[in-house]
């Protein structure tokens, strides 16, 4: 019997940087058992330059990543979500689409690579940190063992992984 594939979606506003990232970093560590996807309330329609570099050096394929609207995975023929993750403040507070299949929802709110102010090396340290937290709480995510858990087990446990202190 073969163990059941999850589909995520990240969203924040833009989908051009943090949930890029959610997406790629949930694509390895969770790979086969969660399909991963990223979009945005108001999409930029490009990546955010920085971070598609910062992606490149740490060993991801940034060939097929694009800035899509989350109106992608809301209609009738989108992929069913299992969960949705909010990565920025502002997509955690607009009214979302509903999402066919009613999937779990949290916020796991990160800073936006995009209003770093810090120049030279410590902005690349700042957004090195950003990739950081979003990989620690993915890979704790993909390491729960979701079969054992109730709803409102994993939906506490889903919250406690947005509210972690990094």
């Amino acid at each position: 019997m073969s163990e059941k594939t999850y589909n995520v979606l990240f969203l924040c506003t833009g989908n051009s940087a943090r949930s890029i990232m959610a997406e790629c970093i949930l694509s390895r560590v969770g790979a086969g058992k969660f399909r991963a996807f990223s979009a945005g309330s108001h999409p930029k329609g490009a990546l955010h330059a920085e971070t598609e570099t910062m992606l490149r050096q740490v060993g991801y394929d940034t060939s097929g990543l694009r800035s899509k609207s989350w109106e992608e995975f809301s209609g009738p023929d989108a992929p069913k979500m299992d969960f949705v993750f909010t990565v920025c403040d502002d997509a955690a507070g607009e009214i979302c689409p509903a999402w066919p299949g009613q999937p779990m929802t949290a916020h796991w709110g990160v800073p936006d690579p995009a209003a770093i102010e810090a120049v030279g090396a410590m902005r690349g340290l700042k957004l090195a940190d950003i990739y950081r937290m979003l990989d620690r709480r993915i890979s704790i995510f993909a390491s729960l063992r979701l079969e054992k858990l109730n709803k409102l087990s994993l939906k506490n446990k889903l919250d406690e992984i947005g509210t972690d202190k990094d």
